[in-house]
C-alpha cells in the first residue's frame, strides 16, 4: 500500500511495490497522503514514486469487473484523484522507475514534471488495444498535458514509449539511469518548494480549468 515519507521539504509518496493498480483502498490511501501534504505548512513539494517493476498499471480491472454495479462511482473517484493532483497547490514530480500504463500514465501526466528510467520500462496508453475508450475526463487530461501530435499517437496507436523516446516526445522531462530516477525527482521538487500555497493552486486550476471541470463532471463521467 502507499506510504508517505519526507525528505527535508519534499514529501515522497511511494505508491507500492506491486502493480499499484487503483483499488479503492489504494485510492483512499493516496487521498489520505495528499491530505497530509496539503495540510502541511511552509515550503514543500511532492514526489510520487514506486518500488519494483511498476510505477502503476492503472485501473484495477479485476476489482471493477467483480463490482460492476460500482463502475460509475469508481470512475468518479479515479477522476477526482487525477483532477486533484493536476491542481494540487504544491509542485509535483512523478518518478517513473518502472512500467507506467493506462490510468497510471494519466496519473503521471497530472503531475507537473516526470522523470523516467531511460533503459527499461514503458509509458503507454493501451486503451485502443484493450478496447476501453478514454472517458471525456481522461481524454481532456491527456490532451491538456501532451502536444497534439504526441497525444494523437499515444491515444490512437497505444505506442509504448521507452524512457528516451518519452523524453524526446515531451511526455517526460528527463530520462535518467535507474539509480537516479527518485533522486532526480526529489532534486527537481526541492528546487520548487517555495512555490507551495494557494497562489500556485489557483494558477494550476485556472491553467487546466477545462480538464479539471471535465474530470469533476459527475453527471455522466463515462461519456
Amino acid at each position: 500500500m502507499p506510504s508517505l515519507d519526507r525528505h527535508d521539504n519534499v514529501f515522497v509518496l511511494d505508491l507500492g511495490d506491486g502493480e499499484n493498480r487503483f483499488h479503492p483502498d489504494w485510492l483512499a490511501a493516496v487521498g489520505a497522503a495528499l491530505d497530509e501534504v496539503e495540510k502541511a505548512e511552509g515550503p514543500r513539494a511532492l514526489v510520487t514514486a514506486a518500488t519494483g517493476k511498476f510505477y502503476s498499471n492503472g485501473l484495477d480491472l479485476d476489482w471493477l469487473f467483480a463490482h460492476a454495479d460500482q463502475h460509475q462511482d469508481y470512475v468518479v473517484a479515479v477522476h477526482e484523484l487525477l483532477a486533484r493532483v493536476l491542481s494540487l497547490p504544491v509542485v509535483t514530480v512523478a518518478a517513473l522507475q518502472g512500467h507506467t500504463f493506462a490510468a497510471g500514465a494519466m496519473f503521471s501526466l497530472a503531475h507537473d514534471f516526470r522523470v523516467m528510467r531511460a533503459d527499461r520500462g514503458y509509458w503507454c496508453l493501451p486503451e485502443a488495444d484493450i478496447n476501453i475508450p478514454f472517458t471525456p475526463g481522461m481524454a481532456a487530461l491527456i490532451q491538456a498535458r501532451l502536444a497534439p501530435q504526441t497525444a494523437h499517437r499515444a491515444m490512437i496507436t497505444a505506442h509504448r514509449y521507452g524512457g528516451s523516446d518519452a523524453e524526446a516526445a515531451g511526455i517526460v522531462d528527463h530520462a535518467v539511469g535507474e539509480d537516479s530516477v527518485r533522486s532526480t525527482a526529489i532534486e527537481i521538487a526541492q528546487a520548487q518548494v517555495d512555490k507551495a500555497g494557494d497562489t500556485l493552486g489557483t494558477i494550476k486550476a485556472r491553467m487546466y480549468a477545462p480538464a479539471v471541470a471535465t474530470l469533476r463532471d459527475t453527471t455522466d463521467p463515462l461519456g
